[in-house]
C-alpha cells in the first residue's frame, strides 16, 4: 500500500527524500531540491499553458516558481479519486509583511513588473484562458445578487443569531454600495483598460522576497481579465490591515505606476473595483455555505471589525484618485 502522494510522486522521475504534509499541501524534499504537490483546479491543457508562460519568464529572469513534468511529459497527475495535482518548486524566500511600508511599496511595484513581464512572454490568448464568468461586471453582479438571497433568509428568520443581527443591521448601506459598484462596471463593461493575464490571487502571501528578488507563487486562479484586478486585491488586504489609510493606497497605486503606467480608464476601473464591499461579501457567502447552526465566535467578530471599517473605506473611496 502506498501512500496517496508516494502514488502520484513515482511518476516523476526525482528521487524523494522525504514528504510533510502541508495546509492541503505535500512538502517534499527530493535530489532536485524542495517541491510541492498541491491540488490543481484546471484541465491539464490549461496547466501545459501556464507551465510554457512561468518557463518563459524563468528565462528573462522573473523569479516565479516551476511546474515539474512527470516522466510522460505530463503537467499533471491524478489520484484514485481523480483529483488532479502538480508538482511545484518551493520558492523560499519571506512573504510581504503587511505591516512593513516597505515591503508593501516594493510588492506593488514587483506586481506592475510581473505584469510588464507576463505581457512579454504572451503573444496570443487560447481560448479556455479567456473565462467571462469572472469578468467583473459579471462576477460582482452574481455577488451582488448573492447578498440578496441571504437577505431574504436572514428576514425570514423569526429568531436571529449574533451574526445575522449584525449583518441585518448593515445590509442596506452594504447593497447599496455592492448595487452602486456593479451598475457602474455594467456601464463601463469594456472599458478596463489593459486586458492580459492576472495572477488572480495576488496577496501578500503569494508575494515572496528571494535572494534573486521579489516573486510570485500559487497560480491557481491566473487568469485573462483587466490586470488592475490584481492591484486591487493586493491593495484591499492592505488597507483592510491599516484601517484604510488613504495616504498608503497612494502610495501603493504610484508605486504600481512608476513601473508600469495606469492609463485614465485603469484608474476608474481600480477605484470601482476598490468601492465593492468584498470583506462583507465574504463573510456572508461564508455564512451563506455553513449549516447556520453554530456561527464562530471569530467570524461575528470579523464581520464587526468589517463594520468598523466602514467609514474609514468611505473616507478612502473619496479621497482616491
Amino acid at each position: 500500500m502506498y501512500y496517496q502522494p508516494e502514488a502520484m510522486l513515482e511518476q516523476y522521475d526525482i528521487e524523494i527524500k522525504q514528504i510533510t504534509k502541508g495546509r492541503g499541501v505535500f512538502c517534499c524534499e527530493t535530489d532536485q531540491g524542495k517541491k510541492v504537490l498541491a491540488p490543481f483546479r484546471g484541465s491539464a491543457e490549461r496547466a501545459k499553458f501556464v507551465r510554457e508562460i512561468l518557463c518563459s519568464m524563468q528565462e528573462k529572469g522573473y523569479p516565479v516558481e516551476q511546474v515539474s513534468l512527470t516522466k510522460d511529459g505530463q503537467c499533471v497527475v491524478t489520484d484514485e479519486s481523480g483529483m488532479r495535482f502538480w508538482l511545484k518548486d518551493l520558492v523560499e524566500g519571506n512573504e510581504c509583511q503587511t505591516g512593513r511600508e516597505k515591503d508593501v511599496a516594493a510588492g506593488a511595484q514587483a506586481l506592475a513588473g510581473f505584469h510588464c513581464c507576463v505581457s512579454s512572454c504572451v503573444t496570443e490568448i487560447p481560448d479556455f484562458m479567456k473565462n467571462t464568468k469572472n469578468e467583473p461586471a459579471v462576477l460582482y453582479y452574481r455577488h451582488y445578487r448573492e447578498l440578496i438571497l441571504v437577505k431574504n433568509f436572514v428576514q425570514s428568520r423569526k429568531t436571529r443569531n449574533e451574526f445575522e443581527r449584525s449583518f441585518w443591521e448593515q445590509y442596506t448601506h452594504y447593497i447599496a454600495q455592492a448595487k452602486e459598484a456593479v451598475g457602474m462596471l455594467q456601464e463601463r463593461k469594456d472599458q478596463g483598460g489593459t486586458r492580459g493575464f492576472c495572477h488572480g490571487d495576488c496577496n501578500q502571501h503569494n508575494i515572496i522576497f528571494t535572494r534573486e528578488g521579489i516573486g510570485f507563487m500559487n497560480f491557481d486562479y491566473w487568469h485573462c481579465g483587466p490586470q488592475t484586478e490584481d492591484l486591487c486585491l493586493f491593495m484591499r488586504k492592505i488597507l483592510e490591515k491599516h484601517n484604510w489609510d488613504p495616504e498608503l493606497g497612494r502610495r501603493m497605486a504610484e508605486q504600481y505606476n512608476r513601473k508600469r503606467s495606469l492609463s485614465v480608464e485603469e484608474w476608474k476601473h481600480l477605484k470601482l473595483c476598490l468601492s465593492y464591499p468584498w470583506r462583507y461579501w465574504k463573510l456572508v457567502n461564508y455564512y451563506a455555505s455553513s449549516q447556520k447552526v453554530w456561527i464562530s465566535r471569530k467570524n461575528i467578530e470579523k464581520i464587526e471589525q468589517a463594520t468598523a471599517l466602514w467609514q474609514p473605506w468611505q473616507r478612502f473611496l473619496q479621497s482616491f484618485c
